[in-house]
């Protein structure tokens, strides 16, 4: 964007505008001095609103120089707005971009310091959205269903568990007795794994359950059932 108005850069690092030149762009038609002393009447301070230097212009005939103000740049939007004209309008649109545009460099890092300070900013929060993202696929994967091969090999393993305590211990049950062997491993992977039912069981879950059953033993008390529902068949013998 073309400069339509002159501008500079105070020692602050904000942007302000000459005086004279936005005078002579709104092209009034009042001596700049008694304009901008108007002006002032609609509130603007000196030191805040403008600042009042001397022009390097003198004036034709000789004498002092002339003195000119910085102003701020809400104060030359005001001006501008004061004007009620196309030019008032045109020049309060052109110090908006200015506004605009001063801020964006405001907000840019400056030194090498700041840059440096940028980049290890963005990475922090690149870090982190990409460990949400980690953590929210572990997730994800932990928690999905066993796959009808993996829920398979946990029945198969717990069919052969059951075979070969029975084979091992020498033992002829009856139905109802190997019902209760299948209640006790089944209730312990239930316990492991914090489920109502054996379809409940996640991909998380998986190790722990079969290293269970690898490791299973029916407890005393499931041991003592089984041998009371062999004593009444003893007895019927006799």
């Amino acid at each position: 964007m073309n400069e339509l108005i002159k501008t500079f850069k105070q020692n602050d690092g904000s942007v302000a505008v000459d005086g004279r030149d936005l005078h002579d762009f709104l092209e009034v038609k009042e001596r700049y001095n008694d304009w901008f002393k108007d002006m002032q009447k609609y509130g603007f301070t000196e030191n805040v609103d403008f600042i009042s230097f001397t022009g390097k212009r003198v004036k034709p005939q000789g004498g002092r120089p002339q003195v000119n103000h910085a102003l701020t740049l809400d104060m030359a939007k005001e001006l501008s707005m004061i004007q009620r004209t196309d030019r008032g309008k045109q020049a309060r649109q052109y110090f908006i971009v200015m506004e605009k545009k001063a801020k964006a460099k405001q907000q840019l890092p400056q030194t090498p310091e700041e840059k440096i300070m940028l980049l290890l900013q963005n990475a922090n929060e690149d870090n982190k959205k990409i460990n949400q993202i980690d953590n929210r696929v572990k997730d994800l994967e932990h928690n999905k269903p066993l796959t009808p091969g993996e829920y398979n090999y946990i029945s198969h393993a717990v069919g052969g568990a059951v075979n070969t305590y029975v084979q091992t211990h020498h033992l002829i049950l009856t139905t109802k007795q190997r019902g209760k062997l299948y209640k006790d491993i089944n209730g312990g992977i239930k316990q492991i794994a914090g489920i109502q039912t054996r379809a409940q069981l996640r991909e998380k879950d998986f190790e722990n359950v079969d290293r269970y059953i690898r490791n299973w033993v029916p407890s005393t008390a499931t041991i003592l059932i089984i041998k009371q529902l062999s004593e009444p068949a003893a007895s019927n013998e006799g």
